[in-house]
């Protein structure tokens, strides 16, 4: 109940700056600046987080290969491009947030790659465990320091939550594509296992 309650106030936490992030906007420094994003904020994000892998990562080792170059529409990301997306998206909050990816990895070219499903979905963890361990290693002031987000001032606490606003859109547009595509996701269809299950003991 604890877990669903943090995760619930995260979502909420996303929720209210998603707008913002998509059109490339400051979340609001002055948000930030008004609630220390110490403690209990980064413990939050942590339970976001590692809710968003889990069901992306999911959804990316549930997906056939064969359906990895599938889009809904011309000029719109396909499957795999989504899932390459999410993980350059991981190494470019990281950037902001002040680390440095290694030489060997290159997001801008990650979708070219993007309908190898075993390298799409290596890179999806790899991406995540970079992110995760360059919040770790942030300490308050390192949280509170002044960046730049879309050109617009802004501190390190914004970009992590932004970090999750973006993986939490695509996420959703994942799942769309898991039931365009005859996927049901792996959460979905393991509830309803255990429903099944409950209903044959009745």
């Amino acid at each position: 109940m604890k877990k669903l309650v943090v995760i619930l106030m995260s979502a909420v936490m996303m929720a209210s700056v998603a707008a913002a992030q998509c059109a490339g906007m400051k979340m609001g420094s002055d948000t930030a600046k008004s609630a220390s994003p110490a403690g209990s904020f980064k413990a939050n994000y942590f339970e976001a987080l590692d809710h968003l892998e889990k069901e992306t990562v999911a959804l990316a080792e549930a997906a056939p290969q064969e359906k990895y170059s599938w889009r809904p529409g011309e000029g719109v990301r396909s499957v795999g491009e989504v899932f390459m997306h999410m993980a350059g998206g991981n190494y470019s909050y990281a950037r902001m947030m002040g680390a440095a990816i290694p030489s060997d990895i290159n997001p801008r070219e990650f979708e070219k790659s993007a309908t190898d499903k075993a390298k799409t979905v290596d890179t999806l963890k790899k991406s995540f465990a970079f992110l995760r361990q360059t919040v770790q290693n942030l300490s308050d002031a390192d949280m509170a320091k002044a960046i730049k987000i879309y050109g617009k001032d802004s501190n390190v606490a914004d970009a992590m939550l932004i970090s999750v606003t973006h993986q939490s859109e695509h996420l959703g547009q994942s799942i769309a594509y898991a039931r365009d595509i005859g996927v049901v996701p792996p959460w979905t269809a393991e509830r309803q296992a255990q429903q099944a299950k409950t209903a044959d003991k009745k």
